[in-house]
């Protein structure tokens, strides 16, 4: 697959990557898929976990492109604990060749922003990254589906927690409107699908999220959509 230059789609800061993936390979050609992108700087690469929560601090980057399995400490180990560093930590994209449920969700709880499976294209590769360094988390339309549909299953095995008081006081402080923004989000609906849905500008919607996301404390729309399910805000097919 070979890569093709973009420009970048506007003139905002670099984005900086840091790339965590044991085989040499697999980091070479994506680095050559990033370095061709006028707004994309990789910053390092990491052959392990351990190395790869190291870098992390040293470098500062934007995101963090993360492999599930890697010698010694694996890619979600090592999420969690990038992303234990609070504001200002790095988005975790998770890049894996495993189709597998137990990863997705193992990667969600983690703290990852986004998850993609490697057999995509150089294209959506470098968007995901873009989408993460806005702020904003990424699932695929078919992640979002199997989230949903995991959630379905009665006594499904995610480790799905019973809504807590600290949860039912942060949803007590959503508007309507916000409450029903949150519920599109968990519907795995975009800012220009929920504009349509409820008759609002992508500004304004924008807005909503940006708001639904601070009052329940959490840092991405992918995190309110497992907070939605886990929370019985929303049922599938409900």
């Amino acid at each position: 697959m070979s890569a093709t230059a973009h420009h970048a789609p506007d003139t905002g800061p670099m984005v900086r990557v840091l790339l965590a993936d044991d085989q040499h390979l697999v980091r070479t050609g994506f680095r050559v898929i990033l370095e061709v992108e006028d707004d994309i700087e990789v910053v390092g690469e990491a052959a392990d976990g351990e190395r790869a929560v190291a870098m992390t601090r040293a470098t500062r980057p934007d995101v963090v492109l993360m492999d599930v399995e890697m010698p010694g400490m694996d890619g979600l180990e090592a999420t969690r604990q990038i992303v234990a560093g609070g504001p200002g930590a790095p988005a975790v994209l998770i890049l894996t060749t495993f189709d597998r449920d137990d990863y997705l969700f193992a990667a969600l709880r983690a703290g990852a922003s986004g998850f993609l499976l490697k057999n995509g294209t150089p294209e959506e590769l470098v968007e995901a990254i873009r989408v993460l360094a806005r702020g904003d988390g990424l699932l695929a339309p078919e992640i979002t589906r199997r989230v949903i549909s995991t959630f379905a299953r009665p006594g499904d095995p995610t480790g799905t927690a019973h809504r807590g008081p600290d949860a039912d006081a942060a949803l007590a402080e959503l508007t309507p409107r916000e409450r029903e923004v949150l519920m599109l989000l968990a519907a795995g609906s975009s800012n220009a699908e929920i504009a349509t849905t409820i008759h609002l500008g992508e500004a304004t919607v924008k807005t909503h999220v940006s708001r639904v996301l601070a009052k329940l404390g959490l840092r991405d729309r992918v995190q309110a959509v497992v907070f939605a399910y886990e929370n019985g805000v929303v049922r599938p097919g409900g």
